[in-house]
């Protein structure tokens, strides 16, 4: 397709950010959508250095009147929505019966209705056309739940299934318009700075992990392309793959690699702040990346690579402890006849 319009949420920081880049660098006039005011502002800067227009609008995902409102700023300041990426998410790193109520339903609220509120207002401004493209941003947890993410591994495997359905549906129809689901690996971006977390040590993404300007580069093609599905990563295609496949061997995987891969040695900050209800990025503007740029070269990671023999050895007993349940579980429903 043509580079026109496109709107970007979660666009303050992280991918989002670099997303928002990557799309005025393809030609793209950019509405941004966040909470926070200074990402805001910045990320709109971003797009006006590369010469095109730019359109800050703060908003809320979880709130559909405020998602609908921006769209109908954005119509009308800029022109026809080409292209809708729906990115905003946010988590909490926590053990499950340590996640309270409302705190499980804010993470859901914005990292899944904040995807389909978007989508359900990108269509109804595309379908008059007959014309646009919808990305979600998904996650190699969309196959494969991580301990300490239970509400965020919730929200991303509910975003792949709606986004299979809505697909189908504009397909039933004939529809030119296109949803696609870019799938996403660790990313060194801000969230780790400022997510909620009752862990006693601060937060990581899990090895290998690679610049959101790699992965806004593949969200970027899927706008042009309409491409359905990309899973980004080589090791992120060995999860998905085990998440299909072997669900109980990534289970166990993950019960002996999750935890430990997903905390630095360093203390929890008492004082750190989470953006869960309010934007951390209200008065400082964060960026892209996060603080891990020296671990983000994806595969390349030397310090990663020399984790694989240990990794190997995990994975070999993670089959075998997979295969002791199903034989533990077939002879207990034998024994019950």
């Amino acid at each position: 397709m043509q580079p026109g319009v496109a709107v970007v949420t979660g666009a303050s920081a992280g991918v989002g950010r670099a997303t928002t880049r990557a799309l005025a660098r393809s030609g793209f006039d950019v509405a941004v959508l966040a909470r926070g005011i200074a990402g805001l502002r910045a990320a709109a800067s971003d797009v006006e250095l590369t010469g095109r227009r730019a359109l800050a609008i703060p908003t809320d995902v979880s709130e559909y009147a405020q998602v609908a409102d921006a769209a109908e700023q954005v119509e009308a300041e800029l022109g026809p929505i080409d292209v809708w990426v729906n990115n905003a998410m946010t988590t909490v790193f926590a053990w499950f019966t340590d996640v309270q109520p409302d705190e499980f339903a804010r993470t859901t609220a914005v990292t899944y209705l904040g995807q389909v509120y978007g989508t359900m207002v990108a269509l109804e401004h595309m379908q008059p056309r007959d014309r646009g493209r919808i990305v979600n941003v998904g996650s190699a947890l969309a196959f494969a739940g991580l301990p300490l993410q239970s509400a965020y591994c919730g929200a991303k495997f509910a975003c792949r299934g709606f986004t299979q359905a809505v697909r189908a549906e504009l397909l039933a129809r004939h529809s030119n318009i296109t949803i696609s689901l870019v799938h996403l690996p660790a990313v060194n971006t801000p969230q780790f700075e400022w997510c909620l977390s009752r862990m006693e040590r601060e937060p990581m993404p899990v090895p290998p992990v690679y610049q959101p300007e790699v992965v806004a580069e593949k969200i970027v093609a899927a706008a042009l392309t309409g491409r359905r599905s990309k899973v980004v990563g080589g090791w992120n295609r060995a999860v998905v793959a085990a998440g299909r496949l072997a669900p109980s061997v990534a289970a166990q995987f993950a019960a002996r690699t999750g935890i430990d891969s997903q905390q630095t040695d360093e203390p929890r900050r008492r004082d750190r702040r989470a953006d869960l209800c309010d934007p951390v990025d209200v008065e400082s503007d964060y960026g892209a990346r996060g603080r891990f740029d020296e671990r983000a070269q994806g595969m390349r990671d030397v310090a990663w690579l020399r984790t694989l023999p240990r990794t190997g050895i995990t994975l070999a007993r993670s089959i075998g402890a997979a295969a002791r349940e199903a034989v533990t579980r077939d002879s207990a429903a034998t024994a019950g006849r």
